[in-house]
């Protein structure tokens, strides 16, 4: 398994630039693999995609990869170092795959990270820091993303948290906490 890494926080916190500052400093070939879908009617997407095309070295070989995720990242090269941004993206691509199928997906993706020979850096916003949700699509998102974050953690050498402007590495800081049961 090549290193796996976790950065998570709030929308705009600086999460991508932290795992794109990771990525340069790994020194392999960056392969930066963009879970969203561009949006030719929704400008204020459009001009959010456009920023992180510009932020990004010329070198970097970009994928679009809006679902299917795991075989992205199992076809990455051993000297390769990937960043995936974002789960959220992901999650809400998948959202109306039943509860099966969705266990199936997180189950299969969870072990094709434990394989990837590559360096694989992940951005994830964190949810459930409000109010829960008033409709139960909102619920399920939040609630599908908390549980990928938490057990993709586990398997990471480092896990940063971005917010107020600073870099945390509460792997450092912190402690795993014990397996979920599901």
């Amino acid at each position: 398994m090549g290193k796996v890494i976790l950065v998570t926080g709030p929308a705009r916190s600086g999460k991508s630039e932290w795992a794109e500052t990771l990525a340069i400093q790994s020194a392999k070939a960056v392969v930066y693999v963009a879970t969203s879908t561009e949006n030719p009617s929704d400008a204020e997407w459009q001009k959010r995609i456009q920023q992180h095309q510009e932020r990004r070295p010329q070198d970097w070989v970009t994928l679009l990869v809006p679902v299917e995720l795991s075989a992205t990242l199992a076809d990455a090269k051993p000297n390769s170092c990937l960043v995936v941004d974002s789960l959220g993206t992901w999650v809400a691509n998948v959202l109306e795959q039943d509860e099966d199928i969705w266990k199936n997906t997180l189950a299969e993706f969870l072990e094709t990270v434990q394989l990837v020979a590559a360096d694989m850096i992940f951005v994830a916003e964190e949810t459930g820091w409000g109010v829960v949700p008033a409709y139960p699509l909102g619920r399920e998102f939040r609630d599908r993303l908390g549980t990928l974050v938490r057990q993709l953690g586990r398997l990471c050498e480092s896990v940063y948290l971005v917010t107020g402007g600073h870099v945390l590495n509460i792997s450092v800081l912190g402690a795993p906490l014990p397996a979920p049961k599901i």
